[in-house]
């Protein structure tokens, strides 16, 4: 008998309705089979979904006849959705990637919500922990960017887990292999048109020529990343309430808020704030977030350097926000239009 892949099992909870979101690849079936022979051993109640994206022809009409084979086949209920994903990434301003990440999740939590599932189960690997930690690290993420993929996302109703999140993508094809188990490739995976295929066929394995054990090493920075953020999110909770304060001191004490509708600002008490750089920074995006905004590296190290002697008491940061300091404070302010993404 073929080893069995390494699966996290302390994610799986007796009575638990759980969905095993089944694309057709590899890992997404040998997920699906992992799921069925867990089912009896655990006592949870397996079913199956599947979102046709709306991108790949005739090829995408055959991975939904797969999965819907699969589920058959094993007498599972079967979730399934059509999607127009050109036409919402068109309509959205997004790439074909994001528009179709976004209308996957965005049905996840539709299907949590309705009460039909009480949790979907998604393939992520370890190799997909450490593309996207490339990713995001490529495109200048924060600590909360870099832990990347979570084992867990939590919603008001149910869960998205990630068992696989351990396993190797080269374990998982030899194991299908081992039990005789077929599986569908999609062509797209290996267009590297596509950033994240330019990773994983370009990048990835160049570094792996440096360190053969890159990708554990970059999975391992994400546990450490996400581990740290948890900690960060909870100081910062801690600490902001006294620290960012709405609108503006007023004569005998007390804060106005603007009477303007598309005005609001968000202040920090210079005095008053931790000496170190790192809890100011997370104080500046915590009360950018508070208005609505982002920051990005640069325009978060550009405010700041106001809070320091003989700085510049005003800065342009997007069309809808800038900074602005007094003798005593600096205050961010969100003016017009809803402000703009970083």
């Amino acid at each position: 008998m073929p080893e069995p892949l390494l699966l996290d099992r302390q994610m799986l909870k007796p009575g638990m309705r759980l969905a095993v979101a089944v694309s057709g690849g590899a890992d997404s079936v040998a997920l699906f089979r992992c799921l069925l022979t867990a089912a009896p051993e655990v006592g949870f109640v397996l079913s199956v979904v599947h979102l046709h994206h709306g991108i790949r022809g005739a090829e995408a009409d055959e991975d939904a006849q797969f999965v819907s084979h699969l589920a058959s086949r094993y007498s599972l209920v079967l979730h399934r959705r059509d999607v127009d994903t050109p036409a919402a990434a068109q309509t959205r301003k997004e790439t074909l990637e994001e528009a179709a990440r976004n209308l996957r999740y965005a049905w996840f939590e539709q299907l949590l919500a309705s009460g039909e599932v009480d949790a979907i189960a998604t393939a992520h690997t370890l190799d997909d922990q450490a593309e996207t930690v490339l990713h995001k690290l490529l495109r200048g993420a924060w600590t909360e960017g870099l832990s990347a993929i979570h084992p867990v996302i939590s919603y008001q109703r149910g869960e998205i887990i990630r068992p696989f999140l351990a396993t190797r993508r080269a374990s998982i094809e030899a194991w299908l292999k081992e039990i005789g188990q077929d599986w569908r490739e999609d062509a797209t995976n290996r267009d590297v048109a596509y950033t994240r295929n330019r990773i994983r066929h370009e990048l990835l394995p160049v570094l792996e020529s440096y360190n053969p054990q890159v990708r554990t090493q970059l999975a391992n920075l994400a546990t450490l990343a996400r581990d740290e953020d948890i900690w960060w999110q909870a100081e910062i909770a801690r600490i902001a309430p006294p620290l960012l304060l709405p609108g503006k001191p007023v004569r005998g004490g007390g804060r106005s808020a603007s009477t303007h509708p598309e005005e609001a600002s968000i202040a920090l008490e210079i005095e008053r704030l931790p000496r170190s750089i790192a809890v100011r920074r997370r104080l500046l995006r915590a009360a950018a977030r508070q208005l609505g905004a982002t920051l990005n590296f640069e325009q978060t190290e550009r405010v700041v350097a106001m809070l320091g002697p003989g700085a510049s008491r005003r800065q342009t940061l997007t069309a809808s926000l800038r900074a602005e300091r007094s003798p005593r404070e600096l205050r961010l302010i969100w003016s017009g239009a809803k402000p703009e993404k970083s």
